[in-house]
C-alpha cells in the first residue's frame, strides 16, 4: 500500500471535513426552515381576501353510512339484492355497501349513478330525459345514465350523491336511493 505524502494527506482530510460540514449544515438548515413553511403559508392565508375562497359543506362518514344503510334497508324490504354507493360533493366514493347476493356489476354501477347524481344536482332518471336534446351527456367519463341515483343537497347545493343499484329497475334503484337521502333530513 502506498503512503500519502502530509500534503495529500492534509488535502483528503480537508475535503471530507468540508463535504461532512456542508452536510450537516444543509440539514440543520432543512430542519431549520421546515417548521417556517406553515407560519408563512398562514401569513400568507391570513393576507387572503375573504372573496378568493370558498368553504364546501361535506357529508360525514357517519351521514353516509346512515343514508346507506337506510336504502339498503329498504331494498332488503322488498327482497332486492343491491349494491349502496355514496359519494362526495367531487364525486369521491365515501362508501360503499354490497348488499348480500347483489350482482358483481351492482357496485361499480351503484358508483357512477351516485356520481352522476352529484355532478348535475338532480336525480338520474331526470337526467336520462334530458339525453334527448343532448346525447353527449353520456360520454362524459363515470357517468350513468338510469335510474338509481339521487343527489344529497343542502340549502340548494349539492353535498353527496346516492347510488343504488341491482335491483330489476331503474325505477326502484332510485326509490331506494331516496330512502338514503330521506334518512339525512
Amino acid at each position: 500500500m502506498k503512503k500519502l505524502s502530509r500534503r495529500s494527506t492534509l488535502f483528503t482530510s480537508g475535503a471530507v471535513v468540508a463535504a461532512v460540514a456542508a452536510g450537516t449544515f444543509g440539514t440543520v438548515s432543512a430542519n431549520a426552515s421546515a417548521p417556517a413553511a406553515p407560519a408563512a403559508a398562514s401569513a400568507a392565508g391570513a393576507g387572503a381576501k375573504s372573496n378568493t375562497t370558498m368553504s364546501t359543506t361535506h357529508l360525514t362518514l357517519a351521514s353516509a353510512t346512515k343514508a346507506a344503510e337506510a336504502a339498503l334497508g329498504a331494498a332488503k324490504k322488498e327482497n332486492q339484492k343491491v349494491s349502496v354507493a355514496v359519494v362526495d360533493r367531487d364525486g369521491n366514493t365515501i362508501l360503499t355497501l354490497r348488499g348480500d347476493g347483489a350482482g358483481p356489476q351492482a357496485y361499480e354501477a351503484a358508483e357512477k349513478k351516485a356520481f352522476t347524481a352529484v355532478s348535475w344536482n338532480a336525480p338520474t332518471s331526470e337526467l336520462v330525459k334530458r339525453l334527448d336534446k343532448a346525447p353527449t351527456l353520456k360520454d362524459i367519463p363515470g357517468t350513468l345514465f338510469l335510474g338509481g341515483g339521487a343527489p344529497v343537497a343542502v340549502k340548494g347545493a349539492p353535498v353527496a350523491g346516492i347510488g343504488v343499484a341491482g335491483a330489476p329497475s331503474g325505477d326502484l334503484d332510485e326509490k331506494f336511493a331516496q330512502a338514503g337521502v330521506d334518512a339525512l333530513r
